[in-house]
C-alpha cells in the first residue's frame, strides 16, 4: 500500500510541475518580440526618447545586427541615436515626398532607417536601443516601426508583420508606437537634451504611460505566477484525494 501512494504522489507531483512549466515557458515566448517603449505618446510630441528592446530568442545563436526602419509618410523628425558600447550605429536619411512645415522652417528629408552592428546579444539576454527625436508626427494614430534582427548564423527575424483588427497577433509582431490625442494645455521642452522627455502634459502622458507599460507588466507576471500556484495547489490536492482513496480502498480490503 506504501508503494502504491508513493507512486500516486510522485505521478501527481510530474503533472503538477509539467503544468506549471507549460505557464513559465508560455511567458516567455510571449515576451520574446522586439519592443518600443514608452508604449505611446501624445501626437506632435517633442524633445523624446524611443528605446528598442532587443530580445535574442536563439539558444545557440548571437544578434550581431538590428535594423529599425521609420516611415516617411510620417516622419519622426530630429532623430539623434545614443551612444551604445560595442555597437556602431548608421543613420539613413531620406528626402520626404511631402516636406514637414515646422516652427523651425520646412524639413525635406527625414531618418528612414537606423542600423546597429558590431555588437552581440548572447542567449538569454536583451540590449536597449535609445533613440531620441525632435517631433513626432501629429496627423496619425500610430507609427509602425519595422525591424529586422540578425543572428550570428545568418538567420534574419522580420519583426514587420502589423496586427489585424480584431485578430490575433501575428507572430513576428513589428513594434508599434500609438500616438493619442494632443495635450490640450501645451507642451514644452526647450533645453535641448537627448534624453529629456518633454515637459507640461507630454511629459505626464509619456511617463503615464510608461508607468502603465510596468504596471500591466507586472499584472501579467502577477497573474503568471498566480497560474502556477494554482496549478501546483490542483497537483497536491490530485495527489492528497488519491492518497485517501488508496488509504479507503486499503481499509476495506481488510
Amino acid at each position: 500500500m506504501s508503494t502504491t501512494r508513493t507512486t500516486t504522489l510522485r505521478r501527481a507531483g510530474v503533472v503538477a510541475a509539467l503544468a506549471a512549466a507549460g505557464v513559465l515557458t508560455a511567458a516567455g515566448v510571449a515576451s520574446a518580440h522586439v519592443t518600443v517603449h514608452p508604449e505611446s505618446y501624445a501626437k506632435g510630441a517633442t524633445d523624446g526618447v524611443l528605446t528598442f528592446r532587443v530580445p535574442n530568442e536563439e539558444d545557440t545563436a548571437r544578434t550581431t545586427k538590428v535594423q529599425v526602419f521609420l516611415p516617411t509618410d510620417h516622419p519622426v523628425l530630429g532623430v539623434l541615436v545614443s551612444p551604445h558600447d560595442g555597437w556602431t550605429p548608421k543613420v539613413t536619411n531620406t528626402k520626404l515626398k511631402t516636406p514637414v512645415k515646422t516652427d523651425d522652417g520646412t524639413i525635406t528629408d527625414a531618418v528612414s532607417e537606423i542600423t546597429w552592428t558590431g555588437g552581440r546579444i548572447g542567449a538569454g539576454q536583451f540590449e536597449d536601443f535609445d533613440v531620441a527625436f525632435g517631433q513626432l508626427p501629429d496627423d496619425v494614430d500610430q507609427l509602425t516601426l519595422k525591424t529586422l534582427q540578425t543572428y550570428s548564423d545568418g538567420k534574419t527575424v522580420r519583426w514587420i508583420e502589423e496586427a489585424t483588427s480584431g485578430g490575433d497577433e501575428p507572430e513576428n509582431p513589428a513594434p508599434v508606437l500609438k500616438l493619442t490625442a494632443k495635450a490640450t494645455d501645451g507642451t514644452a521642452n526647450t533645453d535641448g537634451g537627448a534624453k529629456t522627455v518633454a515637459t507640461g502634459s507630454a511629459t505626464a502622458k509619456s511617463s503615464g504611460d510608461a508607468t502603465a507599460t510596468a504596471s500591466s507588466s507586472d499584472s501579467t507576471a502577477r497573474g503568471l505566477g498566480i497560474a502556477g500556484l494554482v496549478v501546483g495547489v490542483l497537483g497536491l490536492a490530485a495527489a492528497a484525494f488519491a492518497v485517501v482513496r488508496t488509504r479507503s480502498a486499503g481499509s476495506r480490503s481488510e
